[in-house]
């Protein structure tokens, strides 16, 4: 797929003020400090449409970006970050849940992971929690620049066998690096066929 415009819809903190469900929307989620905002920029073709930062934390709000005019990009508050205080990491967790479990036209999340570390037990306990919940997700590994590719292979499959101690089936796994632009168009072509699934 190629992305031909984006553009920033809407910022709320409830999923219920999102826009009409007419069309088809994706998710992305992950640990506070993953570049998140950078893929997304990166999947977007725009440097500026999500805003990054160097402190972890700073989406804060369920951020709807329509892509080619014909499906949401979704960015999700990252979870994880502990510098802000107990009342809003409840809200940013309960703003989340809401969103995944009753955002009727979501079709995937992409549970966002740094490749360079090992499996992390809330990355785990939250993908455990999709999959109670019965949400589709892919993981897709960010930062595959900062490691030769031997690295990243050897650490992708030190990450599935560890998976494999609780996980009867493997989700789909997508490798990125937003730097270097990798990963980027199968990231969107896995959208286009799930979009060409859903009509």
């Amino acid at each position: 797929m190629k992305v031909n415009s984006a553009k920033f819809v809407i910022s709320n903190q409830n999923y219920k003020n999102c826009p009409a469900n007419d069309l088809p929307e994706y998710a992305f989620i992950g640990r506070s400090n993953v570049g998140k905002s950078s893929l997304i920029n990166a999947l977007a073709k725009n440097k500026k449409l999500a805003k990054t930062s160097n402190k972890p934390g700073k989406t804060q709000l369920i951020n709807h970006f329509l892509i080619n005019e014909n499906w949401y990009l979704v960015d999700l508050p990252g979870y994880g970050y502990a510098k802000t205080s107990k009342k809003n990491r409840a809200i940013f967790k309960k703003m989340t849940s809401d969103y995944l479990q009753y955002r009727k036209n979501l079709i995937c999340t992409f549970v966002l992971i740094d490749i360079r570390l090992s499996p992390q037990k809330i990355d785990q306990e939250f993908m455990q929690w999709l999959c109670e919940k019965k949400l589709p997700f892919t993981i897709v590994f960010t930062k595959a620049d900062k490691l030769t590719k031997s690295s990243n292979k050897r650490n992708i499959n030190n990450y599935k066998s560890e998976m494999k101690n609780a996980w009867i089936e493997l989700p789909k796994m997508l490798t990125t690096s937003a730097e270097k632009k990798i990963g980027i168009d199968k990231i969107t072509d896995y959208i286009e066929n799930l979009n060409n699934l859903t009509k």
